[in-house]
């Protein structure tokens, strides 16, 4: 199985538009809205659903009202995180791609997967307002997903190192559950990893 330090990509962020021009500016709003979902991300992992905007806010240095102008809800926080935990597991295909063989990057995603499921664990009764405030969202989250393991998926499938039976939904369906389970736990799903990984080598 690939090592857990596989992915380190950078976190996403999106940027408003129509607000202060000039590229400098928005490189520091970028980093700045950047270190508030890192932030957010590690209160939510301590607190759960007692994460507040005050402790986040404390988290990330800053005075609560500079919080409040990045997302004026709480919720606003919650969706920031998961769309940049998407961004980095999308993007996670392509590095994977680029530093290690066909069968090697499947397995560096899957990885990935685990991440980013159990980070999705921890905001589940969270995501639940923000999917249902955008509910196209969840769709077009997924749907990069889906292009991301199938990118990954059939180069091994051209190296011959994973069966050609399967496409990317097929797999999505065996791991797609680990993001619904408020149970799961890390070692857990690295052994359901395990289990998928062995079933996708060819026969």
């Amino acid at each position: 199985m690939a090592s857990e330090a596989l992915v380190t990509s950078d976190v996403g962020a999106v940027l408003r538009d129509g607000e202060q021009p000039g590229r400098a500016l928005r490189a520091d709003a970028r980093r700045n809205q950047e270190k508030l979902i890192e932030a957010a991300r590690q209160v939510f992992a301590n607190c759960g659903s007692d994460a507040s905007m005050e402790a986040i806010a404390k988290q990330a240095g800053v005075g609560v009202g500079t919080l409040y102008r990045h997302f004026p809800k709480r919720v606003d926080v919650v969706e920031a995180i998961y769309r940049s935990d998407v961004d980095v597991l999308v993007n996670a295909a392509e590095e994977a791609s680029e530093q290690a063989g066909p069968w090697a990057a499947l397995a560096w995603w899957l990885e990935a997967f685990v991440r980013y499921s159990m980070n999705k664990k921890i905001l589940l009764s969270e995501l639940h307002e923000a999917l249902a405030k955008d509910p196209q969202l969840k769709l077009a989250s997924r749907t990069r997903i889906v292009a991301a393991l199938a990118g990954v998926l059939e180069r091994a499938q051209a190296a011959g190192v994973a069966r050609d039976d399967v496409d990317a939904e097929d797999v999505m369906q065996l791991i797609g559950s680990m993001c619904l389970s408020a149970t799961l736990s890390e070692p857990q799903a690295r052994r359901l990893l395990g289990m998928v990984l062995d079933g996708l080598r060819p026969q």
